[in-house]
């Protein structure tokens, strides 16, 4: 519907830019933007805080959210564990209410060429930092379940998305003739098993796990594959996450709110 993405607390991964930075001001535009809203981002200091007003008045007037979450590196329990403190700080007993693990990374490689270095690097990123970044969160993702009460599975009011790609997907195998790279496509196939899992062993709390693909492949493959514009797929994937219920429980979207194939 047009009200949006109604969502008290969201943490953010991945906010140094592209689909992130894009997410992030995409949520900060809802109607009704959250109260909480942390940017993840590699480079606390970087251009997340510094973002450029879009000259309506609109964004400063709802303060861009300070670099709230140096969350350094998804795959440092470290650096997770330090986030949550921070997280928790802020929200209190009410908990996370959305997690999105966004971050990601790649290799160009074909079946030739590819390494066991690029295999673990991407896997490491890809699949194992959303991994540790979910169970660290859970015990305030819970609480937001909880806070909740009896409400419907939602992203409103306890959820995990994770930010995959429709090369992850094993029955479509897309774009093959454009891009191989093994470890990317292993990475987001393994992560999409991970989503389900979540969905099987965190729904039982109340908290929905859901995959999700932008649609927006980098470098972009030839015309028709994918969105037009990153804002086109941001307003998509937000549209999505504000109509996500109980039985997209462990299911995989694309940006258009289509359901695909694992």
């Amino acid at each position: 519907g047009m009200e949006g993405l109604s969502v008290n607390s969201v943490l953010l991964t991945g906010c140094d830019g592209g689909l992130g930075l894009g997410l992030l001001k995409g949520l900060l535009e809802q109607p009704n933007p959250p109260r909480h809203l942390f940017a993840a981002c590699l480079d606390p200091q970087g251009k997340v805080g510094r973002a450029p007003a879009r000259g309506d008045g609109r964004e400063s007037a709802l303060g861009f959210p300070k670099p709230s979450c140096p969350l350094a590196d998804v795959t440092d329990p470290n650096s997770i564990k330090a986030a949550v403190g921070k997280v928790q700080e802020e929200v209190g007993s009410a908990g996370l209410n959305l997690l999105i693990n966004n971050t990601g990374t790649t290799r160009r490689s074909t079946v030739a060429t590819e390494t066991a270095e690029n295999m673990s690097l991407v896997y490491t990123t890809n699949t194992i930092g959303p991994l540790q970044t979910s169970q660290a969160f859970l015990p305030l993702l819970k609480e937001a379940a909880e806070a909740q009460g009896q409400r419907e599975m939602s992203c409103s009011r306890a959820a995990i998305i994770n930010i995959s790609s429709i090369l992850g997907s094993i029955e479509v195998a897309e774009a093959w003739e454009e891009r191989q790279d093994i470890c990317y496509r292993c990475s987001k196939a393994a992560l999409n098993m991970l989503t389900k899992c979540l969905a099987l062993e965190y729904g039982r709390s109340g908290i929905l796990c859901v995959s999700v693909d932008p649609g927006h492949v980098t470098p972009p493959l030839e015309q028709g594959m994918g969105p037009v514009t990153e804002e086109e797929s941001v307003r998509g994937v937000l549209q999505l996450l504000a109509q996500l219920s109980a039985t997209s429980n462990g299911t995989f979207w694309d940006w258009r709110g289509q359901r695909l194939p694992w």
